[in-house]
């Protein structure tokens, strides 16, 4: 697709400096700006790439601007990184939502699905699920008896969704994620580990997004439950009876053991752990890598593993850096003091 400067700037409206009229064919980074394409530079760390990228167009935050001549157009905006997202959302809805139901996939006689949904070849329709209207399920997806998908969902090819777990609206499960298996659950006896039944189910509030490859168990009892707005990397294990509270971030290889409560505004980082039977506040931020093992108050930051409060971390890590010198130094006075 073409569009004019012009265009893009009433879309996100935005003020042109320079020609209007002319037209990108796509979009580059702008370390690596290609002719002909639009980019956008909304940090000043990254203005110096203004006047020698090869884009036509720029997007540029208003605090950037100079009272000079430019090489690309520019259209100024408030906020050049959100005014991005906007023209790509845009252009994504544009590019047109698939409907009908594709040859190869099978649904229940019970099951029942909405207006413009589109169901990919080979996908799974168990008894008495529902699907809401607009939504899009891709090939090769497992849906379980008695779950339910909301409006305007997109459901990624190998995602699979067991029994009576619910979907709320807007949101997105990328491919080979399991919503609803089995939770870790074995009581141990004289003969061995016994498994012990998870009867729970899984429920995913609205615009919520999950990545590829992530696992989110069935309560034993009850619901796991995955708040309104959170965002879930891949590869991120959420344990039974977990229940995570809204617009959190969780980043990659993250885990989460059994019947965690997690606030609301949180942001946890990659290769995370947390244990089990413990409560985390409102906007808490865990540093990547960092062990959690107790309860964390509202705002708190985390570092290490056990993971302490940020201060500490900090104060403590000098400490470690230089425990070799403060060891060598007790063990000299402690020698003097024996002569």
């Amino acid at each position: 697709m073409e569009f004019s400067a012009e265009q893009i700037a009433g879309l996100i409206n935005g003020k042109i400096i320079g020609d209007g009229k002319t037209v990108i064919t796509g979009v580059s980074p702008i370390e690596n700006g290609q002719q002909g394409h639009l980019s956008f530079v909304g940090q000043s760390r990254f203005s110096n790439h203004i006047d020698t990228t090869e884009c036509a167009v720029l997007i540029v935050s208003e605090n950037l601007i100079e009272d000079r001549d430019y090489k690309p157009v520019i259209i100024v905006v408030e906020d050049a990184y959100l005014s991005f997202q906007v023209l790509m959302n845009l252009y994504q809805e544009m590019q047109g939502r698939r409907t009908g139901i594709e040859a190869g996939s099978f649904f229940h006689e019970t099951a029942k699905v909405g207006e413009d949904v589109y169901i990919g070849a080979f996908t799974y329709v168990s008894e008495k699920a529902i699907i809401g209207d607009g939504t899009q399920i891709f090939p090769h997806v497992y849906i379980g008896k008695g779950v339910k998908i909301g409006k305007n969902c997109k459901i990624d090819s190998g995602a699979r969704i067991y029994d009576y777990c619910i979907v709320g609206d807007n949101c997105v499960i990328h491919s080979n994620t399991v919503v609803g298996g089995d939770g870790f659950g074995f009581q141990p006896t004289a003969e061995g580990f016994k498994k012990i039944p998870q009867l729970g189910n899984v429920i995913i509030e609205d615009d919520v997004e999950i990545g590829s490859n992530c696992s989110i168990d069935r309560a034993t009892i009850g619901s796991t439950i995955i708040g309104k707005g959170t965002k879930i990397d891949n590869l991120i294990q959420i344990a039974h009876n977990v229940k995570i509270g809204q617009n959190n971030v969780i980043a990659s290889q993250a885990g989460i053991a059994g019947s965690t409560v997690i606030g609301d505004w949180n942001q946890i980082g990659g290769q995370v752990g947390i244990v089990g039977h413990i409560k985390i506040g409102n906007q808490v931020k865990i540093q990547a890598q960092s062990g959690v093992n107790s309860s964390a108050k509202d705002g708190e930051t985390l570092y290490g593993s056990p993971a302490i409060n940020y201060s500490d971390y900090r104060r403590n890590y000098v400490h470690f850096r230089n425990f070799t010198e403060i060891v060598k130094r007790i063990n000299d006075l402690e020698n003097k003091k024996s002569e």
